[in-house]
């Protein structure tokens, strides 16, 4: 099974986070790096940060999942309903 690299973070916390996320949608994500990533200053970024992967035939489809943000994902805004008074 050869493994494809479809996120990189210099974080293992957002690394981490991404890699739930694929799993919460049925990939078999892998976090590489994590520990070589380490250097006095951080993750260094000449080891090219922490990796998460998948297996070569999810990569594509585990791309789209990452790009896709719904509309007002991660923020504590609620959807412009265009009832609400203005000041």
């Amino acid at each position: 099974m050869r493994l494809v690299t479809v996120f990189s973070a210099f974080n293992s916390a957002e690394a981490h986070v991404v890699r739930s996320r694929l799993e919460a949608s049925d990939f078999h994500p892998i976090v590489a790096h994590e520990l070589a990533a380490l250097s006095m200053e951080g993750y260094s970024m000449s080891t090219g940060g922490i990796l998460v992967q998948v297996p070569e035939e999810e990569a594509g489809d585990a791309r789209e999942l990452l790009e896709f943000q719904p509309e007002n994902e991660g923020t504590d805004q609620l959807p412009d309903s265009g009832d609400a008074p203005t000041e």
